[in-house]
């Protein structure tokens, strides 16, 4: 009976692990994506930042870019939390994040097939976004009943709340320069580029978090 106790305990220790790692690996693809991509076309095609992340489609990079997405949709379909909306949220967040991936940005040379599966990346883009802004602001900051938040829990809800309210903004930010005139000095700058490639950032950070790689309680 012993024997049994303890192989039951081991395999549950062994799933939390592979959960934690989960969520690490997950963290590290949000955050290394934007880096990768632009290093990568620099090194194999030509130097310059694209005008946005969907935007690396259209380069060498293409096949990163929708690896990167698929994989980070299929671990957030894997992501289990305290309840059924957490494993809701972790499959529309995997179907947002497959629809970005297959359903490309519209190219500069435009048709209107592309132009509305332009639209289609878009929508599918801004929903992933803000799914993962009710992950870090609601999902992760939710603690089991009658339990007492710890120092590091709540350092660790503290990020959370950072990372979900930098997204939410950078969204805001993309559609108004979206909207914006047509500005080529503004433009050159890609300022669609750095504020996904920021809400990305703050994703990962926040999935690296969750993953207890730092401020894991004692």
């Amino acid at each position: 009976m012993a024997n049994i106790t303890t192989e039951e305990l081991f395999q549950s220790k062994s799933l939390v692990l592979s959960y934690l790692d989960l969520r690490k690996a997950i963290g590290i693809i949000g955050m290394t994506l934007p880096f990768i991509l632009v290093l990568g076309k620099i090194i194999f095609e030509s130097s310059g930042i694209q005008s946005s992340i969907s935007a690396y489609y259209y380069t060498v990079m293409r096949d990163v870019f929708v690896g990167g997405l698929c994989a980070i949709g299929v671990f957030l379909a894997s992501y289990r939390g305290y309840g059924r909306i957490d494993n809701i949220a972790g499959n529309l967040a995997c179907v947002f994040a497959l629809g970005t991936a297959f359903f490309p940005t519209t190219p500069e040379i435009s048709t209107t097939i592309s132009s509305f599966i332009g639209i289609i990346h878009y929508i599918f883009s801004a929903s992933l976004f803000f799914t993962l802004v009710f992950f870090s602001l609601v999902l992760f900051r939710k603690t089991s009943p009658n339990v007492v938040l710890t120092p590091r829990k709540e350092k660790r809800n503290l990020i959370y709340t950072i990372c979900g309210y930098v997204i939410l903004i950078c969204m805001l930010l993309i559609v108004a320069v979206d909207n914006m005139p047509n500005n080529l000095q503004l433009q050159n700058l890609s300022p669609v580029f750095w504020l996904e490639s920021t809400s990305l950032i703050a994703f990962g950070i926040s999935w690296f978090v969750k993953g207890e790689a730092i401020l894991k309680d004692k």
